[in-house]
């Protein structure tokens, strides 16, 4: 078992779906929604798909913490994020989950891609709602459920 596994079971989190590229897990009583990545590069449609089932979890229950595990991921894909931050992250503070914790891949130029690509979006979108969100970059899973 690995330790990402270990974690996710020993703090009550149950396996939600799993697709070609993802498994998200969620656990109800702590409010806390977790994707997990699980290949280098998700196509666009799939991305959304993904995030769309993630919505509909979402609206079922009463979250509040989405951590998104992008480990496994060796490629950026600038559509996905803009996607990503400015839709679903709204449809998701809608629905009460204003905590966002990201686990990157280890290597530094996908960090300075992210920064880079939020910043222009930021910039690009002035009415986004990035002020009301509660978003902190961690190491692990572990982290992420405590912070």
């Amino acid at each position: 078992m690995n330790t990402t596994t270990h974690i996710i079971e020993e703090n009550n989190f149950e396996l939600m779906f799993e697709m070609r590229y993802a498994r998200v897990y969620a656990n109800p009583e702590k409010g806390m929604l977790i994707c997990e990545l699980l290949a280098d590069y998700v196509p666009i449609e799939d991305f959304k798909d993904i995030f769309n089932h993630i919505a509909s979890i979402a609206e079922a229950g009463k979250f509040e913490k989405f951590i998104f595990d992008k480990r496994a991921l060796r490629a950026f894909h600038q559509p996905s994020m803009e996607w990503y931050f400015l839709n679903w992250k709204n449809k998701m503070l809608e629905l009460g989950i204003t905590k966002h914790r990201k686990i990157l891949p280890e290597e530094k130029w996908f960090e300075k891609m992210v920064m880079i690509a939020k910043d222009q979006i930021i910039q690009n979108n002035p009415d986004n709602i990035i002020h009301l969100l509660d978003i902190k970059y961690c190491n692990s899973i572990e982290e992420a459920i405590l912070i």
